[in-house]
């Protein structure tokens, strides 16, 4: 097999042992068409050199890749859903396939959706929709571009079933995808051992994630190391909820077995990305009372940190977690100004008037209703982009009165020599790459109605000119 020599296979959530993951077998399928090869991230990782048949043979039959896990594991976790404690869930349709390092040392994971049925599937057919693969290469390439921890959306095939459906127009076609991520640890995967009164195998997954994502605090023992570890979840965490809100990026499902202990957005249902600033905006239709909107995906994800927090009470008093959880406010206030500034690719003034200057933003976009991403576009690199805004189709809105304190800020932190960023030819079209609801359901219908999947591929290699233009692109092999 031609692996390269950046392929390097390090499987240790295997060697943690039973009482963690079970071993499965991949789903045989009728058919494998390829509609998905993540090359640039391939090549990263050592496996850009597979042919076309090795691919198929290790993404879609899921052939143990060389010193890798074989067996696959579907991994064992509970979790709170829409705040309604579940016992009953795990890999229901997916498993953790593979695991190795990048160029940099991080342990990532290969996992599945869609592989076929495992001990955690209850009613469900193990599989995934066709549509639901699309969707998720969709809201991985887009955030990856927004400069969003994202897993990635590494392979995807067709694979020539006729599935059933509730919320897609039936039969519906399937298919199996493989992420990119750097854990499937969830918050889920603490709370289960909780729920059985497991300290022990709590300290060994959290020794283990201390090792493995968090090594700076393998010196601390004890309570320390527990709450230590707690702390970094948090900031993680924090961090990506700002980056969320400064996307416009709806998750949908912000349940405890959503969210993984590197702070790392994966798993994508029914999201969406804003059209307009709308606080209330929800992304899964049976959110009837908003409970993961867009404005309250900060709360919902501090309320799922606090659940983790409990059950780590089980090895470390509750008054040091408690203190570690208080770090997410100030925490995501700094996610949020430096999340913000980047996608603006501002200059940090004083941090107070910099919160306040951020608050004006948000007021002020919804209120005046201007498109979430054009002002983003409009405004990038901040006064040097007054002339384009200027031509923007958007403009009238920045020629309303209560627009003069925002360009005040802009100009306050617009940093000098911003024309080397605009001269890419992105920042000349007049309106930017978005991916709001319509535009995804525009890109399914030609492929749903002839297997037609131009428009899709045109989509990828627009969200590619997003990435350059953000500096947010994979650039290819690391040897």
């Amino acid at each position: 097999m031609p692996v390269t020599a950046s392929y390097r296979p390090d499987p240790l959530f295997a060697k943690l042992g039973p009482d963690f993951a079970d071993p499965v077998a991949a789903a045989r399928f009728p058919q494998h068409v390829l509609r998905r090869r993540n090359q640039a991230w391939a090549q990263r990782i050592g496996l850009g050199a597979l042919s076309a048949s090795e691919w198929e043979a290790h993404f879609a039959r899921f052939e143990p890749l060389p010193d890798n896990m074989n067996p696959p594991l579907a991994m064992r976790y509970h979790g709170h859903q829409f705040r309604n404690y579940n016992p009953d869930i795990g890999d229901g349709r997916g498993f953790l396939y593979a695991q190795l390092r990048d160029a940099e040392g991080r342990l990532l994971d290969l996992a599945t959706k869609g592989s076929g049925q495992t001990p955690y599937s209850r009613f469900g057919d193990g599989r995934l929709t066709l549509k639901g693969g699309a969707r998720e290469v969709l809201a991985a390439e887009m955030l990856e571009a927004l400069g969003v921890n994202t897993s990635k959306a590494f392979s995807l095939f067709e694979t020539g079933e006729a599935l059933t459906r509730g919320d897609e127009p039936s039969p519906a076609r399937s298919s199996v995808l493989v992420r990119l991520s750097h854990s499937h640890i969830r918050f889920g995967t603490f709370q289960r051992l909780a729920f059985f009164e497991r300290p022990d195998l709590i300290q060994v997954l959290i020794d283990h994630c201390i090792a493995v994502y968090y090594p700076r605090h393998t010196h601390l023992e004890g309570e320390a190391r527990v709450a230590a570890f707690l702390g970094e979840v948090v900031e993680a965490a924090a961090r990506l909820a700002a980056s969320w809100m400064a996307a416009g990026f709806v998750h949908g499902v912000l349940n405890t077995d959503n969210l993984t202990i590197c702070g790392e957005s994966f798993d994508y249902g029914p999201w969406r990305f804003l059209p307009t600033s709308q606080p209330g905006f929800t992304a899964a239709y049976f959110d009837e009372s908003g409970l993961y909107a867009f404005g309250r995906q900060p709360e919902a994800v501090s309320w799922a940190l606090a659940q983790l927090g409990g059950a780590l009470s089980l090895v470390c008093p509750a008054s040091l977690l408690e203190a570690e959880l208080a770090r997410f406010a100030p925490a995501y206030q700094h996610g949020l100004r430096a999340s913000m500034f980047d996608r603006l690719n501002l200059i940090e003034g004083d941090w107070e008037g910099d919160l306040a200057f951020l608050q004006n933003v948000f007021n002020w976009m919804s209120e005046s209703q201007v498109g979430w991403d054009q002002f983003f576009h409009d405004w990038f690199c901040g006064a040097a982009s007054a002339d384009r805004a200027a031509q923007s189709p958007a403009a009238k809105f920045y020629l309303r009165d209560d627009f003069a304190p925002l360009r005040d800020g802009f100009a306050r932190r617009t940093a000098s020599g911003m024309d080397e960023f605009l001269r890419d030819p992105y920042w000349a079209r007049p309106t930017p790459v978005t991916m709001v609801i319509d535009e995804v359901e525009a890109l399914w219908a030609p492929i749903a109605e002839r297997d037609d999947w131009t428009g899709f591929e045109a989509k990828l290699a627009d969200i590619e000119t997003l990435k350059q233009a953000l500096g947010n692109a994979c650039h290819g092999p690391v040897a």
